[in-house]
């Protein structure tokens, strides 16, 4: 990688094999605000336009320095302690600070996110089955995944917590035959989740809620969350699994999808928490599982999905990228930059950094589920057929 300085001067690091990069730093300050504060400089000043990646992309950029052993200068590490000790104040969600939180990433113009999602707006990291599957195809194998897991009884009632713009809990009502209650905070999915499901016809199974998980009454037989727990906040952990034990029958069944890291707690990253995600946080499985132990839950299955996010992340860059100039009218090109440096980082942390996402199902009793995962394929299975059974009838042009 070689980098040019503001003053013309360059340097190259690396030992000279992969992809050669280039970057330049078109501003003295924008080189001592990097090496000050790298953490939350380098997406800055990309998205302001001072640090410009000639040769390659922000993405092949950062696949190199993320891979470093060593990625922060010692003087940052002080940052970083001191980010670790704040970060139980950043992640205090009580309720109005949980619903600003998701305001200002999720009810951003849907329009947006229309650029690089699927067409069922999955927010989540998918389920690639092989190599070549299609992000459509494993944002599908991922709600079918789940599905089988969640072991539906037909009528039995289920809640889906953080329920987006409705695709998994309309999944579920459709494919599974559940009564769906859904909730969210976002105001703009809530709007598109309940259009879906009247234009699906399915309103009488599929509801959805603008709630906050801790103030909804139950029982349910099943409950899922995907790409909510991220926001729920260290200190809420134990809150959080309470309520679903409140909420959850005997013979329930629980399934928690979630990004997680693999290498212990730590913080996040100050430049996700300005401009991404404010109160968010990725947890570490030794952050969860006491949390569970303490609520009375039972841990039946544990799945680890090791960079399925980061082939999900990339389709979602080469979507955005493709249709950048789209972003571009709805908002300007600062922003422009900042999806993609996002969508880019994101993929990098996943492919570099030993991210992952846990799948955890939880039960009140020992034998809420089968003892052995065989069940999996074969309930699997079953929803294959009953998607083949559910899909529109193709219709000839004019009929």
């Amino acid at each position: 990688m070689t980098f040019t300085t503001a003053s013309g001067a360059t340097f190259t690091c690396g030992d000279g094999t992969g992809q050669p990069v280039s970057a330049r730093f078109l501003t003295t300050d924008t080189e001592l605000r990097i090496l000050l504060n790298p953490e939350l400089a380098l997406g800055e000043t990309y998205m302001d336009g001072t640090f410009v990646v000639e040769d390659g992309s922000i993405a092949d950029a950062l696949a190199i320095l993320l891979d470093q052993p060593e990625i922060l200068p010692r003087w940052a590490k002080l940052q970083w302690w001191l980010r670790y000790l704040a970060r139980h104040a950043r992640q205090f969600n009580v309720r109005a600070r949980a619903r600003d939180n998701v305001a200002r990433h999720y009810d951003l113009d849907g329009r947006l996110y229309s650029l690089f999602l699927d067409a069922d707006k999955q927010y989540s990291c998918g389920y690639f089955e092989t190599p070549d599957t299609t992000l459509d195809d494993a944002q599908l194998a991922k709600k079918r995944h789940l599905a089988a897991k969640l072991l539906i009884r037909p009528g039995d009632r289920l809640l889906d917590i953080g329920s987006g713009w409705g695709g998994l809990g309309l999944y579920l009502a459709e494919m599974a035959d559940a009564n769906v209650t859904g909730i969210t905070l976002s105001t703009e999915q809530l709007q598109v989740a309940n259009a879906r499901a009247a234009d699906k016809d399915l309103t009488g199974s599929a509801r959805f809620l603008l709630q906050d998980y801790r103030d909804v009454p139950g029982p349910f037989d099943r409950i899922v969350s995907v790409g909510m727990f991220e926001h729920v906040g260290v200190d809420f952990y134990e809150t959080y699994f309470r309520h679903c034990a409140e909420l959850l029958t005997d013979d329930g069944v629980m399934m928690l999808h979630s990004i997680g890291r693999s290498e212990g707690p730590d913080v996040t990253n100050p430049w996700i928490t300005k401009y991404i995600f404010p109160g968010g946080y990725i947890p570490a499985l030794s952050e969860v599982l006491p949390a569970i132990e303490r609520a009375g839950l039972l841990v039946c299955d544990i799945e680890i999905l090791r960079l399925h996010y980061a082939e999900t992340l990339k389709a979602w860059r080469e979507r955005f990228m493709a249709r950048r100039e789209e972003a571009v009218q709805l908002y300007d090109e600062r922003f422009a930059r900042m999806w993609e440096f996002y969508l880019a980082v994101s993929e990098m942390a996943f492919r570099k950094q030993n991210m992952m996402n846990f799948q955890i199902q939880l039960a009140r009793r020992q034998g809420a589920v089968p003892i052995t995962r065989d069940y999996i394929t074969g309930e699997e299975a079953k929803l294959r057929e009953a998607e083949r059974g559910k899909r529109p009838r193709l219709r000839i042009a004019g009929e």
